[in-house]
């Protein structure tokens, strides 16, 4: 299971690893508090090292495959994550919905203490004018493909 398919299951491995050093190193050696949209992102890429170590130990396709699915899954949450920062998607999560009008000031507090402190649609940080989710998008989505077509791609015959 060299070549393409050995190439394949190393980016599945290396991919997910990279993502998460990035995205404990930021928040434990950079500052940024993670919102609840970055912690799905995270997940994501955690199953995906669980599915890659996997391929490794059986040596089957299949764990390289869904390895590159939970990669892509990452991608796309960090598409609507970084869709949501720039306010062309509407989050659906407490660390981006208004307060509800009416209630008690007691249920305002309620609601503030019980939500996330950092919002889901603030940019904490960007590079080039991508933040990071959107850069985990372009890199997991575009990772993914490549994973995919490494490990679907046919052997060359002599």
């Amino acid at each position: 299971m060299g070549g393409s398919l050995g190439l394949a299951r190393a980016l599945a491995l290396l991919v997910p690893a990279v993502a998460l050093a990035a995205a404990f190193g930021s928040q434990y050696l950079g500052g940024l508090v993670p919102c609840e949209m970055c912690w799905w992102q995270r997940y994501a890429h955690m199953a995906a090292l669980v599915l890659a170590l996997l391929a490794f130990a059986v040596r089957d396709r299949t764990f390289v495959l869904l390895a590159a699915l939970a990669i892509a899954v990452s991608g796309a949450i960090g598409f609507y994550h970084a869709g949501v920062e720039l306010h062309y998607f509407k989050g659906f999560t407490q660390c981006t919905a208004p307060a509800a009008a009416g209630g008690s000031t007691e249920d305002f507090l309620k609601a503030i203490m019980s939500g996330s402190m950092v919002r889901c649609d603030d940019i904490q940080w960007s590079f080039l004018g991508i933040s990071m989710a959107g850069w985990n998008a372009i890199l997991s989505l575009g990772s993914a493909l490549v994973i995919l077509w490494l490990s679907l791609r046919r052997p060359r015959t002599a």
